[in-house]
């Protein structure tokens, strides 16, 4: 049997944030309500003249071991559990002298906080609550009859219906259930990371994953594909997290893109620019300062960037501001805005406007996950960092420092291209950038050919995402002008690909690691 108009006897309010605790105790008792509560909650309401029932008379047993037990009793959860509809579930909590209770108002302790202020383990562990989350899981279980609220947003629609009707409708608690679920669910994911990565003994035989609604999006990657963002916490600057100063509502491709282009030019150290067109980048510079680093990153691929993002890893001011709006793009993506630079880009009604605040390191750990039917992929990030200085050549033409410096600026483009990858370099700027192709002679040729469009590929460097399995890609990119090579290497046809690049005079890296990204 269902339930649908509960009018409330009886609450109990339990909580860690405070935010409206006085505001709901008080209407609770206007409607009259007993209250029963725990601790610092209890205080908070006495402490506002409310009348306050502590769990510990209610129960006849006094907290113990340090508060770590205080809900944990047969009154208190036969109250929460017992079916209304039941006779022998009441006979038996009016026996042991419980009562009924109506509404569960819980939050949780704050781990995921105190695991991000940096505190020991042995704090983080104090963190993790259990009677909290038995609480919850006990009313959301008995939502027939039971209201569970476990964030402060919800107050307001418990108020709105106990001042309407008297009461909580079966609709109103089936979702709060759901939300209690969900709720706890996080909850216990963020508890299975950290002790997943403390270990560091992954791939775990589980993995949870989390996240809260940040918002709903018009569409996905097309109209027909419904989409939202999620956030999972994680303490690294981005799209996800960054203040949105002006534009319109970003796009799930808006977003996608973006994430792409900042986190490539979070791995320049020196100012730089990345515009970034489907998630590949198009153009990518550097220089003395960000309005310099945008002027070569447009001029590598001008037509591709059109409707682009664009991403830099340094304050904009007024003059790079001005010259950003002469082209048309979607979203510009910084740490921070100064000057008449966000009054300028404001002139762009549509343009989207992000502030990070920060950079992500380029060394923060983390995962990434993919979907996949029936299941989904989880790996690191890609954190290798190679020392191309310190690199032996394979040719007999080592690498000048000049070139050497390009091959490094050039790897670093190439690991956010999709494969096969090619990327051309020349003077701290990428000149040409082969993305997604099957082969990857093709994905030379289209750098070579992109490269024809501007400046030319003669003079400029080639880094690659993974090894020529033969060498036809390499002379391909000999004949187009090409002076250095960084690339894996362990092709079982290396010593065929060495030799053609001997018989090129081209110097030549092997790294012995590989950037494939799909």
């Amino acid at each position: 049997m269902t339930n649908d108009l509960i009018a409330p006897v009886r609450a109990l309010i339990s909580v860690s944030d405070k935010t409206g605790l006085v505001e709901l105790g008080t209407l609770l008792h206007q409607q009259g309500v007993e209250i029963l509560s725990t601790g610092g909650s209890a205080r908070t309401m006495r402490g506002a003249g409310l009348p306050v029932v502590e769990i510990s008379s209610y129960t006849g047993q006094p907290e113990i071991m340090d508060g770590r037990v205080k809900t944990l009793h047969p009154i208190v959860h036969g109250g929460i559990l017992a079916r209304r509809d039941d006779p022998e579930h009441t006979r038996s909590l009016f026996d042991v002298g419980g009562g009924l209770i109506d509404v569960v108002v819980v939050n949780l302790y704050p781990f995921e906080e105190t695991v991000e202020r940096g505190a020991d383990a042995g704090d983080c562990i104090e963190q993790i609550d259990i009677g909290g989350p038995t609480l919850i899981r006990a009313a959301a279980k008995n939502h027939e009859f039971v209201a569970v609220i476990t964030n402060p947003g919800d107050y307001a629609g418990l108020a709105s219906a106990l001042r309407e009707t008297g009461g909580t409708s079966h609709e109103f608690r089936k979702d709060m259930a759901r939300r209690a679920f969900e709720h706890t669910a996080l909850y216990d994911a963020a508890i299975a990371r950290w002790f997943q990565t403390s270990l560091a003994n992954d791939p775990t035989e589980q993995f949870a994953l989390k996240g809260h609604l940040k918002e709903k999006l018009r569409y996905g990657e097309n109209p027909q594909q419904a989409a939202a963002l999620y956030v999972t916490g994680e303490d690294r600057p981005g799209v996800a997290t960054a203040s949105q100063l002006h534009g319109k509502a970003l796009s799930y491709n808006n977003i996608n893109d973006t994430d792409a282009a900042f986190e490539l030019v979070a791995e320049i150290e020196t100012p730089g620019v990345a515009i970034v067109k489907h998630a590949n980048p198009c153009g990518v510079g550097t220089g003395l300062d960000p309005t310099t680093a945008f002027v070569r990153a447009l001029a590598c691929d001008p037509v591709s960037a059109f409707g682009g993002i664009v991403a830099c890893n340094r304050t904009i001011g007024t003059e790079l501001a001005a010259k950003i709006v002469e082209t048309f793009f979607e979203v510009i993506i910084a740490p921070a805005f100064e000057g008449e630079a966000l009054p300028i880009l404001a002139s762009k009604q549509n343009l989207r406007v992000l502030a990070t605040g920060a950079l992500p390191g380029g060394t923060e750990g983390g995962r990434l996950v993919r979907s996949i039917a029936g299941g989904f992929l989880v790996q690191d990030r890609d954190l290798a960092v190679i020392d191309l200085g310190q690199a032996k050549a394979v040719t007999r033409r080592p690498p000048s420092d000049a070139e050497i410096a390009d091959l490094g600026f050039a790897m670093k483009v190439c690991r956010h291209v999709k494969s096969n990858a090619i990327v051309l370099a020349r003077g701290g700027a990428t000149v040409g950038i082969g993305a997604g192709q099957m082969s990857r002679v093709d994905a030379v040729e289209m750098a070579v050919k992109k490269a024809g469009r501007c400046s030319g590929s003669p003079g400029s460097v080639l880094a690659s995402d993974a090894f020529f399995p033969f060498p036809d890609g390499l002379l391909a990119a000999a004949e187009a002008g090409i002076t250095a090579v960084v690339q894996p290497g362990g092709s079982v046809r290396d010593e065929e690909v060495i030799a053609a690049a001997n018989e090129s005079d081209l110097a030549m890296i092997f790294t012995g690691t590989r950037h494939f990204r799909h």
